[in-house]
């Protein structure tokens, strides 16, 4: 089964790939990492979030896809498939490792301000050449450790048209680097922090929003028809309230 378009369809597993052409794409340097990711304010470090990722997807190729994804889980993590939200744990539990890992790499990452919960956006590619988006979601565990909460994914559609082949001494950019860190602006002491809005798309579902354990991001998932997994995401960021994450991810075949 497709890891990321059967019925599990996860999405956690995509690789960093800005171009589709035939050569296999690369995730970001550390260099681009610190660069791009350094500075964010006391516990909140989006590169933890990152060099969780550039692990978890060494893993999957190294160790086998679905061991790396039951090694990756907090406790009671779920996976968003085609069919609905299913516990990770006892479905991984069943599972053969495929001969060959969904590739995939982080493009966006989006942190509280106590750096207790995180999403990340990226790119994945399937053996088969299949491309598409997945959002995860990171919880910190006791241990300081990051790991997954929920995930999902699901293909372009339409898939992008492929690349054509170049000739000897053409010279190609097939990707560029580019990570993007968001951190919730922390509350000054003793200042409550503004209610988060009741008309944005996270408030439109109440009963299945989740929050960070100080409150400055709030996110939601919903299955939507014909499998589609919806997810979407604010965060408190200069005294207001603004939506970070928006995506609908299509159903696999």
């Amino acid at each position: 089964m497709k890891r990321a378009f059967g019925y599990v369809a996860i999405a956690g597993i995509a690789l960093a790939l800005s171009a589709c052409g035939s050569q296999r794409p690369r995730g970001p340097s550390n260099a681009v990492i610190e660069r791009a990711l350094t500075g964010a304010p006391g516990e909140a470090q989006p590169s933890a979030i990152v060099a969780t990722e550039i692990a978890f997807a060494r893993a999957a190729r190294e160790e086998g896809q679905w061991t790396a994804f039951a090694e990756f889980a907090a406790p009671g993590a779920l996976i968003h498939g085609t069919g609905g939200v299913i516990e990770a744990a006892p479905w991984l539990a069943t599972q053969s490792n495929p001969p060959e890992a969904v590739q995939w790499g982080v493009r966006t990452v989006l942190m509280s301000c106590d750096g207790s919960l995180a999403l990340s956006q990226g790119r994945f590619r399937d053996p088969d050449g299949i491309v598409g988006n997945y959002v995860t979601a990171w919880q910190r565990q006791p241990d300081r450790t990051y790991r997954y909460l929920y995930d999902a994914g699901g293909p372009d559609v339409p898939q992008p048209t492929a690349q054509p082949d170049f000739e000897d001494g053409d010279i190609v950019v097939t990707a560029i680097d580019s990570i993007k860190g968001l951190v919730a602006t922390c509350p000054r002491a003793g200042d409550p922090l503004p209610p988060p809005p009741t008309t944005s798309a996270v408030a439109e579902r109440p009963q299945d929003v989740r929050q960070s354990s100080d409150g400055t991001l709030r996110w939601r998932f919903e299955h939507r028809g014909d499998g589609e997994k919806y997810v979407v995401a604010e965060y408190y960021y200069l005294g207001k309230w603004a939506t970070a994450l928006e995506e609908s991810l299509a159903s696999g075949t």
